[in-house]
């Protein structure tokens, strides 16, 4: 059991609470979208010996990331009757914009597996694994039908890291890519292929900028398909 292995100091959900304990490993998710939690982060940082993070908030600014494509301002005017009261920083950016991180766990959500492999790793002194075979792979292993070429539909999984065991696809639904880029994917083949499909620059940019809006790969492809519109 993993109780048995660990000793848990804070987990405010759970009981324990002690925010500026000196901790072997800590995990964080969410996003970094107030001063304060900027902060915090750092004080996470100082008193942790690894720093994990968990979730498409943490790891690439998750679905709060999509306001950094519009004036923050604007949006809070509109929102708020007394928006100079709201504390926020201009954008919501990933914890390893700010300081140092030594393992991310993709996904939306992360799975139980993740969490307990990666503490068993470390705890016995072994560099965990990432996966990074695509979506692809998990669905061919599980034998589904390919909803990209049979189904024709827009589906993520071609660019997507494997993690989430196929689940949208295994049901005949087109991945939404919650377990951010794989490596070495290759977006600009993947939006051509859309084009194919009769999907419209912006319908095409939106695949992109999702879930994991602010990975790299996945920004720069949304921007060019943005572009591929307006030319």
């Amino acid at each position: 059991m993993l109780a048995e292995l660990v000793d848990i100091v804070h987990f405010a959900e759970a009981g324990p609470v002690e925010p500026d304990a000196r901790v072997d490993i800590a995990f964080v998710e969410g996003s970094i979208t107030t001063a304060g939690e900027l902060q915090r982060i750092q004080r996470v940082r100082a008193n942790s010996r690894y720093l994990i993070t968990i979730g498409a908030c943490a790891t690439a600014g998750g679905i709060q990331a999509l306001r950094n494509n519009a004036n923050v301002r604007d949006w809070m005017a509109a929102i708020y009757a007394q928006s100079e009261f709201i504390d926020t920083l201009e954008t919501s950016t990933a914890i390893a914009e700010h300081v140092r991180v030594d393992f991310e766990l993709w996904g939306c959500p992360i799975s139980s597996q993740q969490i307990v492999a990666v503490i068993r790793a470390l705890l016995f002194g072994v560099v965990p694994l990432q996966e990074q075979d695509s979506l692809c792979f998990e669905c061919k292993r599980q034998g589904n039908v390919c909803v990209l070429v049979t189904g024709q539909q827009a589906c993520m999984g071609p660019v997507t890291k494997a993690g989430c065991g196929a689940l949208c696809p295994k049901f005949g639904r087109a991945c939404y890519a919650c377990y951010g880029p794989k490596e070495n994917a290759n977006p600009d083949s993947l939006s051509q292929r859309f084009q194919g499909f009769g999907l419209l620059p912006d319908e095409i940019a939106h695949k992109f900028l999702s879930i994991n809006n602010s990975a790299p790969v996945f920004a720069e492809a949304g921007k060019k398909a943005k572009e591929n519109g307006h030319d």
